[in-house]
């Protein structure tokens, strides 16, 4: 490890397993200090555990981070233990999955509360903290924040549309998130990665079962290495890009664009558009299939 995080302060949440786990431990050796947030303390405390039997510096938290008021406790509880905050990984979740008819309106409150407004609420408070010491002359050390999409969010995916619809939510909130705090030199990405997690598992146990020899490719600390990067000050540059990552896979998600555009010049008559509209799609990329169909 060469240590590109050293005396950073990350904080992460949902960290008590899978991905979020496999971040904390991967930020640790990078010389990183590790807020472990999640719902469950004692899982939140294992994860800590692990950190420090490594040499490395932890702290467990089970505050809320659907409230801005729980949000600001975790952040004053960071603070009050490291001195700073410089990376925010947002990560935690949850699944409601059903097709869209069998949905219950709790079913679709819950996957919006947890991912949009968990992203929301951490995100804003440790924005307004950096924006402020910015404009007090000073600065926060390249402040992070990098937010979980999902290949879900990205393109569909059967029996999830609160989930997509969540996902798609926060991929377009890390495009906001990064024009508007550029001027704070706050940096916002987000990644839609593919791991065993226990979410993963419940899914599609067979896919993604850890092989008995070879490379195991949903190993979730096969992510961690770009997210770690994202965190550190190597990434300055980047802002405003969603990444996929799987094994040892990394590409970068390329998001809804204008296409082909027939002008008229005139107002359109509805009994007209059938062949303009089929023009426009053939000369279009066509999108990718969603997961499931």
């Amino acid at each position: 490890m060469t240590g590109i995080c050293k005396g950073r302060t990350v904080i992460i949440t949902g960290a008590g397993g899978g991905l979020g786990r496999a971040y904390a431990l991967a930020f640790a050796a990078e010389g990183a200090n590790v807020v472990v947030n999640d719902i469950r303390l004692d899982a939140a405390q294992a994860v800590v555990d692990e950190v420090r039997g490594a040499g490395g510096r932890a702290l467990a938290d089970s505050g809320d981070i659907t409230t801005l008021a729980g949000a600001q406790a975790i952040v004053d509880a960071a603070v009050a233990a490291f001195g700073e905050v410089h990376v925010l990984v947002n990560n935690a979740g949850v699944l409601r999955d059903r097709m869209f008819l069998s949905l219950t309106e709790d079913d679709w409150d819950t996957v919006m509360r947890v991912h949009l407004k968990g992203h929301f609420c951490l995100a804003n408070v440790l924005g307004r903290r950096w924006r402020d010491a910015k404009k007090a002359g000073t600065p926060v050390d390249h402040p992070r924040i990098i937010n979980t999409s999902s290949g879900a969010g990205l393109q569909g995916s059967i029996g999830q549309s609160n989930y997509a619809a969540a996902k798609a939510g926060i991929a377009g909130l890390t495009l906001v998130q990064a024009a508007e705090l550029a001027r704070y030199g706050i940096t916002v990405n987000c990644l839609a990665p593919a791991a065993r997690t226990s979410m993963t598992e419940g899914a599609m146990p067979e896919l993604v079962k850890k092989p008995e020899a070879g490379f195991d490719v949903w190993d979730p600390l096969n992510v961690a290495a770009i997210v770690v990067w994202l965190g550190s000050p190597l990434s300055a540059s980047v802002t405003g890009r969603c990444f996929e990552a799987k094994g040892g896979e990394l590409s970068v998600a390329d998001g809804w664009r204008t296409g082909a555009i027939v002008d008229k010049g005139a107002r359109w008559d509805p009994a007209e558009l059938s062949p303009v509209v089929q023009r426009l799609i053939e000369e279009g990329v066509a999108p990718q299939k969603v997961y499931g169909t």
